[in-house]
């Protein structure tokens, strides 16, 4: 109908095809085996920290202001350029989600994993699990690294995905490649090691600001998500009761909600680079975890992404109608 008012803006149009298009592409082709933009990102953070590094947290502040900014200002001039055509804003969004998003990578690692622990064979399993999480695979027998692998998948749901278009609904493609920055960084210096104390204090904590709306919305979607396999009540349920105890503030809700909607018990001793932890036990209720749980992780994970499109797309359409109703 003539002079009818468009229920979204230009700009979320062009976020929701290009988002959606990156999130099929995905989908489709997962992580590029060679020249990552993320690994690329990651070389030359490694380089401004051999130039900057010191045992000192200005210095570290400085590091994640420089790396995460800069992606930030470099996602900005690009959308900048391409900000007259509708087509190639969305081209942009489109390959700036898929740069940054890992999720269906995120579900081959874990089921390859999966895989070889149906199998039995638990060499090829501790092979791959350097791919997917950060503990020391040697201490792991056959349930612990089922464990760990349906901890990772719940937690880079998360870090790799939810929060990314979190943040690309918030502010674009800039938003797009700071998070993921920020997300970066915390990985490679944001650890509490004697050498990134202090300089990856700033990293750690912008991490933790960043990564708090993507984990509350992903603790929310696994518990909408949880059937037909899972458990929604008990997501909720192991959310409320749990999540605090996690050290993280974001790994803590997120954990806690797969665990329950998964009906599996989380958490408990584990081993980083030598350093044993022993963290608390997230939906103590729930059975220990089997193999054939990783699967469903993926699955609930899978779910979690689709959701979390249509989460992030409604807002800015809502969003979108409140600033019309309010001119």
């Amino acid at each position: 109908m003539p002079g009818r008012t468009p229920v979204a803006s230009r700009a979320t149009a062009v976020f929701a095809y290009g988002a959606a298009a990156g999130l099929a592409v995905d989908l489709v082709l997962g992580d590029p085996r060679r020249g990552h933009p993320v690994a690329a990102f990651g070389r030359a953070a490694a380089a401004v920290e051999r130039r900057l590094w010191r045992d000192h947290r200005g210095r570290g502040a400085l590091h994640t202001a420089v790396c995460a900014g800069g992606a930030a200002v470099a996602g900005a001039l690009a959308a900048r350029a391409v900000r007259d055509s509708r087509t190639a804003s969305a081209a942009l969004t489109a390959a700036a989600v898929w740069a940054v998003v890992g999720g269906t990578t995120l579900g081959r690692e874990a089921r390859a994993i999966g895989g070889a622990l149906a199998a039995g064979d638990l060499e090829v399993a501790r092979e791959r699990m350097p791919h997917l999480v950060g503990r020391d695979p040697e201490t792991l027998d056959g349930p612990a690294m089922a464990r760990a692998v349906v901890e990772s998948v719940a937690e880079n749901t998360s870090d790799a995905v939810v929060g990314a278009l979190v943040w690309g609904a918030v502010a674009g493609v800039p938003g797009l490649l700071g998070f993921r920055a920020v997300n970066t960084l915390d990985a490679m210096v944001g650890h509490r090691s004697p050498r990134y104390r202090r300089y990856g204090w700033a990293s750690a904590r912008l991490d933790d600001l960043a990564g708090w709306p993507g984990a509350r919305l992903t603790a929310a979607l696994a518990a909408v998500a949880g059937a037909p396999d899972g458990d929604p009540r008990g997501a909720v349920r192991a959310w409320r009761a749990d999540a605090g105890k996690h050290p993280s503030p974001n790994a803590g809700p997120v954990e806690a909600a797969f665990a329950g909607a998964l009906g599996v018990r989380l958490g408990g001793t584990l081993s980083y680079g030598g350093r044993v932890e022993h963290r608390p036990v997230l939906n103590g209720g729930g059975r220990p975890v089997e193999v054939a749980d990783i699967d469903r992780a993926v699955r609930l994970s899978r779910r979690v992404t689709w959701l979390t499109l249509a989460a992030c797309v409604g807002g800015r359409i809502l969003t979108d109608t409140v600033k019309r109703r309010t001119k």
